[in-house]
């Protein structure tokens, strides 16, 4: 990623295991000038989807008596989990709710966690689950991907408005949220 900012490179990403890092990536991209985009998903109906999952977030902070819990699925051949997508909608979620400080693997350790649930089957599509939960009901929402084609035409489109810009960027701006 350095190599190509320093080339003069604009950089569309969406791999992860290096975020520990971006604030440093970050930096480097103004010095130099370049133009940087990263989204842990490019699908346009995931990224509504990220949009959606903290609108209703944020209208379930004022009721804490729902619980709320995050599920994956994705073939047997997806290496990390939770994935990316799964990490950035737990994220959405303690940004929108108070009353959570973190999430974790499988299990909520205590009132404060979401657990992110994983789970790998073939065959089966990419899915992600948000569920609020409360002795009276239940509140859902879901995204499941149906092929990757919804990722390409999104990276396709990322890159494309890339083009020209300086800085650092994410889905959020190419769809203008």
């Amino acid at each position: 990623l350095l190599a190509c900012l320093h080339a003069q490179v604009p950089v569309v990403s969406g791999t992860t295991g290096w975020l520990d890092r971006f604030a440093a990536l970050e930096q480097a991209c103004h010095q130099l000038g370049g133009a940087f985009l990263y989204a842990s998903n490019f699908s346009i109906g995931v990224n509504l989807f990220f949009a959606l999952n903290e609108q209703l977030a944020q209208l379930m902070a004022k009721h804490p008596e729902y619980d709320v819990e995050l599920e994956e699925v994705h073939h047997t051949q997806k290496r990390d989990a939770p994935s990316g997508t799964a990490i950035s909608l737990a994220e959405g979620l303690l940004k929108q709710l108070p009353h959570k400080s973190q999430w974790e693997k499988e299990i909520a350790s205590n009132s404060h966690t979401v657990a992110i649930k994983s789970q790998r089957i073939d065959p089966t599509p990419g899915t992600h689950r948000i569920s609020y939960t409360s002795p009276i009901d239940d509140i859902e929402i879901k995204h499941t991907a149906h092929s990757r084609k919804g990722f390409a035409s999104g990276a396709i489109l990322a890159a494309q408005w890339l083009i020209g810009k300086k800085g650092v960027f994410g889905m959020r701006d190419v769809l203008g949220f």
